[in-house]
């Protein structure tokens, strides 16, 4: 019997499942209150199987907010929070919100006033200096959580949470980085400890005996100089005195240099921060970070290693995650990839939350009215990238029936490009889903077909009544001289393993596909896992041995950009990440320098008016790519109904080919 399935309690609290919806910021809230955006969304979820839904976060003040926040500050807001406790529980799961005070993590911009933290240190975050917070101020905030907490209790919320996690404020407090305190709230970690258990205790005692209280804590900062597991895990014997009835572990502050959420944090890799904890407490321990897939989940119960399974981006991205895995379907779920561009990076240009994988992530509202097609159409698509794909499983699922023609004996288009660089391989995942969804649906994808203008004519006089072209896109060969009997190779090909790469290489072209490159050939040389794993159990090498051979490889790398700024193309989210291991690679990076010629001995290059060869025996050209276009060009006028999707259209990021072939699937 599956432990993830199996109905479990946290304090008076009894769920459906082991599986809890930790929270997301979403956006969705502009004035601060429910509306049928958010239900949808929740209601969603709860419908698709999940036992507990956090809600997160919701402000519990104006000082401390957040865009688009949902919000608990005052009376007028509970009658929106009671209809979305309506939906949630009519679908068989439970919710509690996150009560959220971001401390120097808020924007004076957005709040329109200053931050306030323990101390007046600047965050990493937002560049600005938080005011130091009066006693009596914090008297105030204290009795901002409480005022929460109780309008959630009238609400209809089967409890709270109280975030201590991630760098807001509460974590604040606990760490000595951005605690310097000398009153009763600093000092050492039991006088650091004071706010929070303060917010608890006066929480506890508004709420009651019965309440259940979840405090999601950070197993570790990973900030230099502020807790790790050892701190974390005395925070919470000491909340588990205080009266908390589970504690939710994530990983690090949002300033840490060390990746969180990122494609290339292993599956699970933070786990182990949940199971230090659960052997010092006896409630329930619930554990987060990149467990995207139920077998993952259930490994970890089976363990031991924690009582609970957090997600939230996973059930962004398929809100039926838990349903499809319970009825033995879960080659059929959508993960999350990792990628970030409609979260995370959505979130950091103030934009609502959405998904790449999943166009439908906050429209569940919008879209409700849309359902199957009243008249059913024959339909063939050119190109089984994902945006073909996509376009076929939607309109499949509305009633057409779709045939792909598809170039290449396999589908998943420019998805193989995109998993090559180390840490990227989940994009695999998405075509893997597409392939398997449209092989459920029916849908006919004929392999090794080229499409010519004559035979898609000939299919549609005989058997088509619309054509919708996605063929993707093809590199570009920039206009630079190139010395006779010099060979270049594409990003592309280089990326799918093919071509011959010396030891002196340079990349032409500092985008998201020039970095992955310099990535994927930076890694060549280094140490392997396995290798790597018998050399430290065997205390073989140092330390720092170890990490010189897993970062010094067998090539020299330089990459070259004309503009400014590396990996402009690359997501915020993502970005600092990436560069960061550039920089550990050490591979070498020179934007604002011009490409003037590549010849035998290297390639010459101008920077701020100064001209050099570099020394290469391999050049890769990563300058972009253009639209592989031809075949609707040749058929415009043609055929009475024709389209043309994603990179075909345009080429751009992998979100705008999924979202683009969405709506034009709804639109048929």
């Amino acid at each position: 019997m599956s432990i993830l399935f199996s109905p479990a309690q946290i304090g008076s609290l009894q769920l459906r499942n082991r599986l809890v919806m930790t929270p997301i910021h979403l956006g969705y809230s502009p004035k601060g209150e429910v509306n049928d955006q958010l239900i949808e969304f929740y209601r969603a979820r709860a419908r698709g199987g999940v036992g507990l839904i956090i809600v997160g976060g919701c402000g519990i003040d104006r000082i401390g907010n957040a865009f688009g926040m949902t919000q608990l500050d005052d009376d007028r807001f509970i009658p929106g929070l009671r209809r979305l406790v309506d939906a949630v529980h009519e679908e068989g799961a439970k919710i509690v919100p996150q009560l959220y005070q971001a401390g120097r993590y808020a924007h004076s911009a957005l709040t329109g006033q200053p931050s306030v933290a323990p101390s007046p240190i600047a965050s990493r975050l937002t560049g600005q200096t938080p005011e130091e917070l009066t006693e009596g101020k914090i008297v105030e905030i204290i009795a901002s959580f409480v005022s929460a907490a109780k309008r959630s209790q009238a609400a209809g919320f089967d409890g709270v949470e109280i975030l201590a996690s991630a760098g807001y404020l509460i974590s604040q407090f606990l760490s000595p980085v951005t605690n310097q305190r000398t009153d009763r709230y600093g000092g050492d970690l039991e006088a650091r400890m004071t706010f929070g258990l303060e917010v608890v205790e006066a929480v506890r005692e508004a709420v009651g005996p019965d309440y259940p209280i979840i405090v999601r804590v950070a197993g570790n900062d990973f900030v230099p100089g502020s807790h790790t597991n050892t701190e974390s895990r005395a925070f919470c014997q000491a909340l588990e005195k205080a009266g908390v009835n589970a504690i939710n572990v994530t990983g690090g502050w949002h300033e840490t240099p060390v990746p969180q959420l990122t494609m290339n944090v292993p599956p699970g890799a933070y786990t182990y921060l949940a199971s230090g904890i659960k052997q010092v407490v006896s409630i329930p321990v619930i554990a987060c970070n990149r467990i995207n897939t139920p077998d993952l989940a259930e490994e970890i119960l089976e363990e031991g290693k924690a009582d609970f399974i957090g997600m939230a981006r996973p059930l962004l991205a398929d809100p039926e995650l838990p349903n499809k895995a319970m009825n033995g379907h879960s080659e059929l779920i959508r993960q999350c990839i990792g990628c970030n561009q409609g979260c995370l990076d959505y979130v950091f240009r103030l934009k609502p939350t959405s998904c790449l994988v999943n166009a439908e992530a906050g429209r569940e509202a919008e879209l409700a009215s849309s359902g199957p097609t009243k008249e059913s159409q024959r339909i063939l698509v050119i190109g089984a990238g994902p945006a073909g794909m996509e376009f076929a499983r939607v309109a499949t699922a509305r009633g057409h029936q779709v045939t792909i023609w598809e170039e290449s004996e396999q589908s998943g288009g420019q998805l193989k490009l995109a998993a090559s660089p180390p840490g990227r391989q989940d994009f695999l995942n998405l075509g893997t889903y597409l392939a398997n969804a449209c092989l459920e649906l029916g849908v006919t994808i004929e392999y090794n077909v080229k499409a010519t203008s004559e035979k898609v004519l000939s299919a549609v006089q005989e058997n088509f009544t619309r054509v919708v072209i996605a063929t993707g896109a093809r590199p570009i060969s920039p206009p630079i001289p190139i010395e006779a009997g010099v060979e270049t190779l594409q990003a592309w090909d280089v990326l799918l393993g093919r071509g011959k790469i010396g030891k002196n290489v340079i990349v032409v072209g500092g985008g998201a596909v020039g970095v992955d490159t310099a990535l994927l050939l930076a890694e060549c040389g280094t140490l392997d896992n396995d290798t790597l794993r018998f050399l430290m159990l065997q205390h073989a090498e140092t330390d720092k041995e170890l990490y010189r051979l897993l970062t010094q490889g067998s090539k020299r790398i330089t990459v070259l950009e004309m503009d400014k700024g590396i990996g402009r193309d690359i997501g915020p989210s993502t970005r600092w990440s990436m560069l960061a291991d550039l920089k550990r690679y050490k591979v070498n990076c020179h934007d604002q320098t011009k490409v003037l010629e590549v010849r035998a001995d290297g390639v010459l290059v101008e920077n701020d008016g100064t001209q050099k060869v570099i020394p290469a025996d391999t050049v890769i050209l990563a300058v972009g790519s253009r639209s592989n276009n031809e075949l609707y060009l040749a058929l415009q006028g043609k055929i009475e109904s024709l389209s043309i999707i994603g990179d075909a259209a345009k080429p751009r990021k992998v979100l705008d080919a999924i979202h683009e072939a969405y709506a034009e699937a709804i639109r048929v």
